[in-house]
């Protein structure tokens, strides 16, 4: 593994353990093995390196859920939903200083165009993967429709379920709420 690589690696490790907001550069040097001057050479700054490895543990966790917690080969797209989000509660707790990062990720969007241009495209092929395994189809064969839809609905829950569990774990939704929700809103819709 080079330097870039390790560098990647140790950034993510100072994500899950010290956060975002509280990563130096010297923390970052230290959980990879390699020296300050990396940074600069393969990244050009801290915040980029952290930027990287924020998307990259973002979808590292998703993989990990998908696959711990795969679509049932006949399911509904109402039961994949429910399997789907299953494993995301699931896998929070352990998951919790990651879950921290993203979100402050978020918030350092606010002041960074590339940390948030970085987030556009990662949420972009978020929301292809999410409505993908949805729908039970490969990603090449969506309609661009149910990208921007389900797609776009799934990225809208998937936070909101994410900042309930952080502030309240034991109030946060289950799958099933989450289900008995959207059912009821379909069931009374105009």
């Amino acid at each position: 593994m080079g330097h870039k690589e390790q560098l990647l690696e140790g950034a993510k490790r100072c994500l899950a353990e010290k956060g975002y907001a509280r990563t130096t550069a010297r923390d970052i040097v230290a959980a990879s093995g390699t020296n300050l001057a990396s940074i600069g050479y393969h990244y050009g700054s801290k915040e980029a390196l952290l930027n990287a490895a924020m998307v990259a543990v973002v979808a590292d966790f998703t993989d990990q859920v998908l696959s711990s917690h795969p679509r049932p080969a006949d399911a509904t797209p109402v039961e994949a939903f429910q399997t789907l989000f299953a494993g995301l509660l699931a896998s929070f707790p352990e998951a919790r200083e990651a879950l921290n990062s993203s979100i402050e990720a978020y918030n350092g969007a606010a002041h960074s165009p590339e940390l948030r241009a970085q987030l556009a495209e990662a949420h972009e092929l978020a929301r292809r993967g999410l409505a993908a395994e949805i729908l039970g189809v490969p990603e090449d064969q969506l309609e661009e429709r149910h990208v921007r839809t389900l797609g776009s609905l799934m990225m809208a829950l998937y936070p909101g379920v994410m900042v309930q569990f952080l502030v309240d774990p034991d109030r946060a939704p289950s799958a099933e709420e989450l289900v008995e929700g959207l059912r009821t809103l379909c069931r009374n819709a105009p």
